[in-house]
């Protein structure tokens, strides 16, 4: 099986393509891939859960319940420091499911570490 880095900077202003992360890597955990979600710009706000729980993608389950799944499945999700910074998103957002906290240095650890790169 393949370790696959999975990259989003899509957010709250297009519930369709931020669900399009959390829905494949779902997937290709589910096929016994290690998945690992590195959330950057506008995706950062997605960390916090009274946005997803107001974010319905046009044709997928709700983004809260994809964002769970990847939880459950054991998905490893890093949202960006500066960018969650920016974006109010606290540390207690990020406690919630037990991200970390992520930074250049670590996308690039990311990158190097997985046999695919998806860029969402």
């Amino acid at each position: 099986m393949s370790k696959i880095f999975m990259k989003s900077s899509w957010g709250s202003d297009d519930p369709t393509r931020a669900a399009m992360v959390f829905g494949h890597s779902a997937a290709l955990a589910k096929a016994g891939h290690e998945i690992r979600i590195f959330l950057l710009g506008e995706a950062s706000v997605l960390a916090r859960k009274a946005i997803r729980d107001q974010l319905f993608p046009v044709g997928w389950p709700a983004l809260a319940e994809q964002w769970q799944s990847c939880v459950d499945l054991g998905v490893a999700i890093e949202v960006c420091d500066a960018c969650r910074i920016a974006r109010g998103i606290t540390d207690a957002d990020l406690a919630e499911f037990k991200a970390t906290i992520g930074s250049p240095a670590t996308l690039v650890a990311g990158i190097e570490w997985a046999d695919k790169v998806i860029a969402e």
